[in-house]
């Protein structure tokens, strides 16, 4: 082989490892910025929002899912716990959720009937499951009547077992309770019937 053919040679083998190297870096950089695309775990954990599918939930039952962290309920109230609610409005210490609480209450979970529920989802509701007395998260305790720690005209709701604090089933502490608040109801918004997300509402506010 001719000098001039190994110069050739050795050229393009330089050209070949230089190009691949620079395309490795590529992929490396371009694999860089599509992840910043996509939120990480600490940005979740920080209180980024959470798209939630419901559909599984059914009239009656409860799921949790987790935000931040934290334990959040949704639940379906049947139209009898609905009723209900009329009857602990004047048994608990904040029917219409005026004290001040660990989050803002949204404006749409103020309302008239009391339910802290939003407009056309009024079944719904969406609460963190944490006790504002000492952080305990309570046990569900939906069927009705008298059962032990729960009063005899019990409509259903949660019991804090760490202190005994009760909430009804929109989240309201009842009287004399250790409990100075009712439970927080983070911001939330509708994508359909069945998926909701957790730490946004429509006015970009998150909680």
């Amino acid at each position: 082989m001719s000098i001039e053919k190994q110069v050739d040679s050795g050229r393009r083998g330089l050209l070949v490892a230089t190009c691949a190297a620079g395309g490795v870096a590529g992929l490396a950089t371009a694999g860089a910025f599509v992840s910043t695309f996509q939120p990480s775990e600490r940005a979740k954990a920080a209180g980024a929002p959470v798209e939630l599918d419901i559909s599984g939930i059914k009239p009656g039952e409860m799921q949790v899912f987790e935000w931040r962290g934290k334990p959040v309920w949704i639940m379906k109230r049947t139209p009898e716990q609905m009723k209900g609610l009329e009857h602990t409005a004047s048994e608990v210490a904040d029917p219409e959720s005026l004290k001040p609480y660990t989050m803002d209450l949204p404006d749409y979970c103020k309302n008239k009937s009391n339910n802290r529920g939003r407009a056309g989802h009024e079944e719904t509701l969406v609460l963190v499951g944490i006790c504002p007395h000492l952080g305990c998260s309570p046990s569900s305790k939906f069927a009705p009547g008298a059962q032990p720690s729960l009063p005899d005209d019990w409509q259903g709701g949660f019991l804090c077992p760490c202190h005994g604090s009760t909430f009804d089933l929109a989240g309201r502490v009842f009287k004399n309770k250790p409990a100075p608040n009712n439970l927080d109801v983070p911001r939330y918004m509708y994508l359909s019937d069945t998926k909701i997300v957790i730490g946004k509402d429509e006015k970009g506010e998150a909680s």
